[in-house]
């Protein structure tokens, strides 16, 4: 069902599900949560959760939200302990995370942008190839995935007429989260545990209750206001203690003192996180660099650097994450800053940066040496001795260029 637009594969799926059973599966995955767990989640069409069969035993799964109008569908999960080593729900079977994960993937802001009058043809794979991007990234087996946000762009009802995006649904729903995130990432989803960072896309006013719902890290409750802030917490994927930072909201330009305050307690939390080899995952980039129009070159999220100011980032975090520029970056700093990956070329319509960005100032931070590639794709980070590999893939699978990471340093 690929080469069908995903209102038809969204169609037939429910379809298939209503005449499959009470409990048929529309989507599965397990997803790495605060406090040293994971949960296995399932998405069904049916009026009770499904039981996990975990090392061989029927665990019944909880209802994590139940159907509504926007969401007619029911979201189970099931915790995780450390030590499982087989699961499986309604015949499909789901990937534990591994004592000792060396190959992690990373990719983001992968969704189909309409809004408005900018339209992308997302009926096209050679114009949204994020189905590719997720088939190819499932091809190479990592042991994580790490998605740093920006999941659902159809914020828009595609034009009438428009062969681009007919039959597009659009909105915070169920449909539109099949159609942007479920449906395409499907092959990437079920190839291994998932670590979700939240993006500005999925902000309270954007599709923030379906990613609260679907893929947040807190409970669901019914009824209640939609979270606008989620705050850091830690996963351990082997020895990296990976920190998911929840900077949604942090605009780029013209930040408000509270919105500066609020992060400011993000930054001052971290030291009682940061315990050990420590990554910080979060989407929008401290320092990155973006191109814009008629040649011109901005860089830095005045909201975090500002609260970043006077309190630093802790001297044992090895590497920053994040997506926002839909772009790859790979940028060391002066003075001691940890380096920064920016993976921000899922899907979605890309930017430009400058291919080389030694040299550049952003805010009070140096890029010493760093650099941009076009295009779409993904990076692998592949433990080898005492130290990480990037490879950098674009979105048919081909590799692109292979960095090193060591010492607080990428090297490419």
């Amino acid at each position: 069902m690929r080469n069908l637009p995903a209102f038809l594969v969204l169609a037939v799926s429910l379809s298939s599900a209503t005449s499959a059973g009470a409990q048929a599966l529309l989507a599965h995955w397990v997803q790495m949560a605060p406090g040293g767990v994971s949960e296995a989640r399932v998405v069904v069409q049916g009026d009770t959760c499904p039981a996990a069969v975990i090392d061989g035993a029927n665990v019944p799964m909880r209802t994590r939200a139940a159907p509504n109008g926007n969401f007619p569908v029911r979201l189970c999960a099931v915790t995780l302990a450390p030590t499982v080593k087989t699961v499986s729900i309604l015949g499909a079977e789901l990937h534990p995370p591994k004592l000792k994960p060396e190959r992690i993937l990373v990719l983001g802001d992968t969704g189909c942008r309409i809004k408005g009058s900018t339209v992308q043809a997302c009926n096209d794979p050679k114009q949204w190839p994020f189905p590719q991007v997720a088939a190819q990234a499932a091809k190479l087996k990592p042991d994580v995935v790490i998605h740093v946000g920006d999941y659902l762009y159809r914020e828009s009802a595609c034009p009438a007429g428009d062969a681009r995006c007919a039959g597009s649904p659009s909105g915070d729903n169920w449909a539109t989260w099949a159609a942007d995130f479920f449906t395409p990432g499907k092959p990437l989803l079920e190839a291994a545990p998932w670590v979700i960072v939240r993006g500005n896309h999925e902000e309270c006013a954007r599709a923030g209750t379906g990613f609260l719902r679907l893929i947040g890290p807190l409970r669901v409750v019914e009824g209640a206001p939609c979270v606008e802030h989620v705050a850091p917490y830690a996963v351990q994927i082997g020895k990296i203690n990976l920190i998911v930072t929840d900077n949604a909201s942090a605009v780029d330009v013209l930040p408000s003192s509270a919105l500066v305050d609020t992060y400011k307690q993000d930054f001052a939390a971290l030291p009682k996180l940061a315990t050990g080899e420590t990554w910080i995952a979060g989407h929008h980039p401290i320092w990155g660099v973006a191109g814009l129009k008629l040649g011109m070159v901005v860089g830095g999220n005045a909201t975090l650097m500002d609260a970043e100011d006077g309190i630093g980032i802790p001297p044992n975090v090895d590497l920053l994450l994040a997506g926002h520029i839909h772009t790859f970056e790979a940028i060391n700093y002066a003075g001691g800053l940890p380096p920064q990956l920016v993976v921000g070329e899922g899907g979605d319509l890309l930017d430009s940066a400058p291919s080389d960005l030694s040299g550049r100032s952003v805010g009070a931070a140096k890029i010493t040496t760093g650099l941009s590639l076009p295009g779409w794709g993904f990076t692998l980070l592949t433990h080898t001795g005492d130290h990480w590999t990037a490879d950098v893939y674009d979105s048919t699978g081909a590799r692109e260029r292979t960095c090193t990471i060591a010492a607080r340093r990428i090297s490419c």
